[in-house]
């Protein structure tokens, strides 16, 4: 696809800082330099984001806006794992086709569709060289495609969240394409549809707008406990599902047992839900499942006298709580000059507080400042709980 010089010039500054790359360009006018930078860089994010790919030379990468938004391998693998195999699937939404890689590899027969024939030229030959030889690549409209095809097993789409001029959009219906529109006719389609959407939309409203009668698993999927994907499985089926997924802890509420509730009289460890159950809202399940006691409604912490093993988030052995009276403070947090500040339901922002206190960013100390159910200001002086 790219001249000699080109693919010469991209191994041998593949660990280049590219913005030097860029500042000083080169003097062979057989590199296409903009295509290599795009390469170089595109190479040393997928080494994080995507390894399996990052393995193989010759690998075509997107510009460096595409390569930040596309999905990593650890959440393209967890959407496979969601659908399992069969005999077809349809990406009605292929993009740079990082999904689709990974939801084929369990089918017989897998068909990216994609509007923009420069991302087809690039998934044909990114998917010959990941051994993707079921995969067909039709280049064309979504909505025609998905009309005229016959059914299969799984359809996959991550709809546009970027309207005509770039502005970014995050309703169902503003996307591309209109899945909400184009429901009863995915449904016809395909024994199970699996929907990407925006990790800013309610869940809740996204279930109701598409018909909780055809949803029936919800997953809010975070990375290194930041929200990045609310994934929707519709399809025939009884019942609903919701999942929450951190790395490698999934909670469940409607699966676990419960525990004996504790008392919050005496709290010794304090609890951070981590950002998937921060976004699924299912804080009364949590604290029933693991008999932990929240601060207040609105705090979103949770305390007990004894430590609970395997809480989904952060756990944290409290050291002293105090008010924000300034005897309190300079007494409870006499020596201290660093530590990591949390806020939660608090009228100060992490900034203020900071200044407040006069302590710099970092170290092993954790403080939550938050409002009890009375009302009452405090921080909680707390380390990690390993």
């Amino acid at each position: 696809m790219n001249s000699e010089a080109t693919m010469a010039f991209i191994r041998q500054n593949a660990d280049a800082d590219v913005r030097q790359l860029a500042l000083r360009g080169t003097k062979d006018p057989e590199v296409d330099l903009p295509f290599a930078l795009d390469q170089i860089a595109g190479r040393q994010t997928a080494r994080h984001k995507l390894p399996s790919w990052a393995a193989i030379d010759g690998i075509v990468y997107p510009p460096h806006l595409s390569m930040e938004q596309c999905s990593s391998e650890q959440t393209a693998r967890y959407k496979a794992s969601l659908i399992g195999s069969g005999g077809t699937m349809v990406d009605l939404t292929g993009g740079f086709g990082v999904d689709f890689s990974f939801l084929a590899r369990g089918f017989q027969r897998a068909v990216y569709v994609e509007c923009q024939e420069q991302l087809c030229a690039i998934a044909r030959e990114n998917f010959r060289l990941l051994g993707l030889s079921q995969a067909e690549v039709v280049c064309g409209d979504s909505t025609d495609y998905l009309q005229a095809m016959s059914p299969v097993d799984v359809i996959y789409a991550d709809p546009a969240r970027r309207d005509n001029h770039g502005a970014r959009t995050y309703g169902i219906s503003d996307c591309t394409p209109d899945v909400l529109a184009l429901r009863d006719l995915l449904l016809s389609k395909a024994r199970q549809v699996l929907l990407k959407l925006s990790p800013m939309l309610d869940w809740r409203k996204a279930v109701s707008d598409l018909g909780e009668q055809y949803v029936h698993e919800v997953h809010i999927v975070s990375v290194g406990n930041e929200c990045k994907e609310l994934l929707l499985l519709l399809g025939s089926g009884s019942g609903q599902r919701l999942l929450c997924v951190n790395d490698d802890q999934v909670f469940e509420p409607t699966a676990q047992i419960a525990q004996a509730p504790q008392t919050a009289h005496s709290p010794h460890y304090l609890y951070e839900p981590n950002a998937s159950i921060m976004k699924a809202g299912c804080f009364t399940e949590l604290s029933q499942l693991y008999g932990v006691v929240p601060i207040a409604h609105d705090s979103h912490l949770f305390v007990s006298a004894d430590h609970v093993s395997g809480f989904p988030g952060r756990s944290f052995q409290i050291d002293a709580v105090t008010t924000m009276n300034k005897r309190d403070l300079k007494e409870t947090l006499q020596g201290l000059t660093q530590a990591n500040i949390t806020v939660r339901n608090f009228p100060l922002s992490v900034a203020e507080l900071r200044r407040r206190l006069k302590l710099s960013e970092g170290g092993s100390t954790y403080i939550f400042a938050t409002t009890l159910a009375t009302g009452d200001r405090r921080l909680f002086v707390c380390h990690k709980v390993v």
